[in-house]
């Protein structure tokens, strides 16, 4: 479906939801400690939301799993939370979450460094949360989704990073995915026109190499093809007639 303008009611429960996932996430990122597994971090988030009344978007979605995306170091995204997948030292580990409540839901990412990581990796982290800002500073009542993609692409070319092109931002709120795309790349002032009112996620994923991705044997996570570490940075936003108002934060 295309995203459609939401009522006062559907924009109050994304807002809960979306306080709700931006806790979780700020928990995890917390408790994010080298020896840990990838499961325990989904473990946490199933505990931490069903103690704040929210239910897991992706547990089931699609045939996903788990209840959280942990995706470490050239792992992208949708990474499959597993007891035997254990966090090093220098680690990025990319965390994906959503959450419904009231039948809205929103969607959100981090990508933290565990540990005694690299300045490189730090500043690939930077840049993607820069770029997700950048794209968020594009949005306003009537803007063009190359506008946006423009914002996030301009970032982190001049980074020299990978832009990730075969997965993109999205409409939000009804459903997890809905129309229309909104690619990390673009041209200025193209591409469909987004009204205030209507709900979008901006989801920036950048390497420190190639956009080359591939779909790992699980039919699940996604990779880098030549091998080189990615971060993921996302947030959902309410489109405003002056800018935005970022709903899955604290």
């Amino acid at each position: 479906m295309y995203t459609r303008i939401k009522t006062d009611n559907e924009i109050a429960a994304m807002r809960e939801s979306g306080k709700m996932l931006a806790t979780v996430l700020d928990v995890l990122k917390k408790r994010a400690v080298t020896g840990m597994s990838t499961k325990d971090l989904a473990d946490i988030a199933k505990q931490e939301l069903r103690s704040l009344g929210g239910q897991p978007t992706f547990l089931g979605y699609q045939g996903f799993p788990d209840v959280l995306c942990v995706s470490i170091n050239n792992e992208v995204v949708h990474g499959i939370p597993k007891s035997d997948v254990v966090i090093g030292s220098g680690d990025i580990v990319s965390m994906d979450f959503g959450v419904t409540y009231k039948g809205m839901i929103t969607d959100s990412a981090i990508s933290v460094l565990v540990g005694e990581g690299s300045d490189q990796d730090r500043h690939l982290l930077e840049t993607t949360y820069q770029s997700m800002n950048a794209g968020i500073d594009a949005v306003r009542g009537g803007v063009r989704v190359g506008t946006i993609g423009h914002a996030v692409e301009a970032v982190l070319n001049a980074a020299k990073y990978g832009i990730v092109r075969d997965l993109v931002g999205h409409g939000v709120g009804h459903e997890l995915h809905e129309d229309p795309n909104i690619p990390n790349y673009g041209k200025d002032n193209s591409g469909p026109a987004l009204e205030a009112g209507m709900t979008i996620a901006i989801e920036p994923m950048a390497t420190l190499g190639t956009d080359n991705v591939f779909i790992a044997d699980d039919e699940w996570t996604i990779l880098t093809r030549d091998g080189s570490r990615a971060a993921h940075f996302e947030h959902t936003i309410l489109i405003t007639e002056a800018g935005s108002e970022i709903l899955t934060t604290l």
